[in-house]
Order: structure tokens, then C-alpha cells, then sequence
């Protein structure tokens, strides 16, 4: 009995991705994006601001750097909590001596429990992207659409009392979506997220509900990969980071504008051994003409998609 040829027929194969939200392209194909003012390189800090419950959900599944030890793990919860209490304070402090600005991927409920946390980071001139209600919140395929709905609701309502101004932008917890998503994040009046890391520019998504633009948040590029889960230490994050802006400003002299993003967990480099080598290099980026420290939000709207 001869195989039907159908059965090798895949409707769906094409050059890129299984899916009709963008047609795939090759960064050095596009026309070049100009930075404002001439700048080449565009660096986006995103510092997570995180409250992880004392009692983890595994629905859908359990965040990275939640609860791990027996019950209850108050050696990881008050971890966690130190970022909030010592790490953002210092990291607000690092970026003020550079005269950077940053956007903070803030849980609803780390913003309604740190109240004083939260005004500093606006009143410094940073922004505030919705990273879901708490590390609870997580999403992934198979969490009913009225409950992600729902989710990404509560997390903006939060944030928009906390702060009076309702989020642009989204990053879900460990960058994890469902197929509904892109879809509901516009659907909610989102201009932009930054869970999906193949490119270094932004791209746009096209929804049933709308446009997306994503922002590539590259996870190799976090002191969480980095740091914790490689073990290597911050000089050599640090160096990483430099080694990075190196290449990609090489590559701007003939291919337009690049992006550097740089993610910060407050309970990782904001310890005292660490947040020297922060200072350092965001002291060296900002030395340099050609360096454009930027908002998400700035960075979506000058690359005009």
C-alpha cells in the first residue's frame, strides 16, 4: 500500500514561521531605521519589578525564580523581596548617575504594595510596562481566553490606579504566550510587547484585533541568564554587554540604526558586589555620542512601524 501523497503536505510551510502575523525578513534586507538626532545604537534597559506570592500556582506553569524549598520558602521569598527593598533603589540610583532612562516591567501588585517605589520610577522619567498582576499570572495555550482576558485587564486596571496612566506596553512573565496573545493584547489597546526575541529591531504584528509592534527583549542578554542561571559573574555580564554594543555599532556605520536591549532583575544585580560593574557600563554606554538610552515606548515610536 503506497503512502498518500497528502500525508507529506504541510498547507502551512513557508520561509519563516507557521503563521500569518508578519512575513519573515532578514534584518539586513530592510530599509535602515534612523534614531533621532543621528544616534546609532538605541539601548533599552528593562528593569523587572516582580512580587512573587509566598504560595506559587503551577497554572499554567510556575515562573522562573518563584518559590523552590519547602513551605513556606521564606529563604527565595525574602530573596525577592530584597530586590524591592535594596536592589531598585540602587538600580534608580545607577541610572540617575548616567542620566538614563528605563523602562520598568512592573507587576499590578508590586506597583499597589510599593506605592513610594513606584512614584520615583515615574517621577525619574522612566516608564511603566504591565508585566501581568504577579508571578502568579503566568500564560501559556490552554488557559481558557476568558481568563488571559481577564488577566491582562486586571494587570493594566492595577497599574493605571497605581499610577493614573494606563500601559502601552506588555512583557509576560518568562516571555511565555498563548496563540490568543498577540490578539488580546491588542484587542486591550496595547501598542506593544516585548516577549518575542527573533530580531534585533522592532517588528510589527498584524492581529484580528489590530495592530502590534514587538520589541525584541533578547533573554541571553538578562542578568537572570547570565548571571543566574551561567553563574558567570557581573564584570563578565558587564563586558558582555559592552562586547555587544561594540558589534552592533560596527554594524550601524552600514546598516542604520541597532538595538541593545539590556534586562535587569533588582535581586540579582542589585546586590553589593554586582551593582559596581551596572554603574560602570552604564557610565561607559552613556560616554558615548553615539548611544541613544530610550524608553520602549520612544524606541517603538522613532522605528515608526
Amino acid at each position: 500500500m503506497s503512502l498518500d501523497p497528502a500525508y507529506l503536505e504541510y498547507p502551512r510551510r513557508r520561509r519563516g514561521m507557521d503563521h500569518d502575523l508578519y512575513p519573515w525578513s532578514n534584518i539586513f534586507d530592510r530599509p535602515p531605521i534612523q534614531w533621532p538626532e543621528g544616534k546609532r545604537l538605541a539601548v533599552a534597559v528593562v528593569i523587572s519589578c516582580e512580587f512573587f506570592p509566598l504560595t506559587p500556582s503551577d497554572t499554567p506553569f510556575r515562573a522562573p525564580g518563584h518559590m523552590q524549598t519547602a513551605f513556606p520558602d521564606y529563604r527565595h521569598f525574602t530573596a525577592r523581596d530584597y530586590g524591592s527593598r535594596l536592589g531598585v533603589p540602587r538600580l534608580l540610583d545607577s541610572l540617575a548617575k548616567a542620566g538614563a532612562v528605563a523602562s520598568f516591567a512592573v507587576n499590578s501588585r508590586w506597583a499597589e504594595r510599593y506605592p513610594d517605589l513606584t512614584r520615583q520610577i515615574i517621577e525619574a522619567g522612566h516608564e511603566i510596562i504591565a508585566h501581568s498582576t504577579d508571578m502568579n499570572g503566568t500564560i501559556a495555550t490552554g488557559l481558557p481566553e476568558a481568563d488571559e482576558r481577564a488577566l491582562i485587564a486586571a494587570s493594566l486596571d492595577g497599574l493605571e490606579a497605581a499610577t493614573g496612566t494606563r500601559p502601552r506596553g506588555w512583557l509576560s512573565i518568562a516571555r511565555s504566550q498563548s496563540f490568543d496573545t498577540p490578539r488580546l493584547l491588542a484587542e486591550a489597546g496595547l501598542r506593544y510587547c516585548l516577549d518575542w526575541v527573533n530580531d534585533e529591531l522592532p517588528f510589527r504584528l498584524d492581529t484580528a484585533a489590530g495592530p502590534l509592534v514587538n520589541l525584541p527583549l533578547n533573554h541571553e542578554l538578562s542578568d537572570r541568564q547570565v548571571i543566574g542561571t551561567c553563574q558567570q559573574s557581573a564584570d563578565s555580564y558587564a563586558q558582555q554587554l559592552r562586547d555587544a554594543a561594540d558589534w552592533l555599532l560596527a554594524e550601524s556605520a552600514t546598516h542604520g540604526g541597532r538595538l541593545l536591549p539590556v534586562h535587569l532583575t533588582p535581586y540579582i544585580t542589585g546586590l553589593p558586589y554586582r551593582i559596581d560593574a551596572i554603574d560602570a557600563l552604564l557610565a561607559d554606554l552613556a560616554s558615548r555620542p553615539e548611544i541613544w538610552f530610550a524608553r520602549a515606548a520612544d524606541i517603538v515610536e522613532a522605528s515608526k512601524i
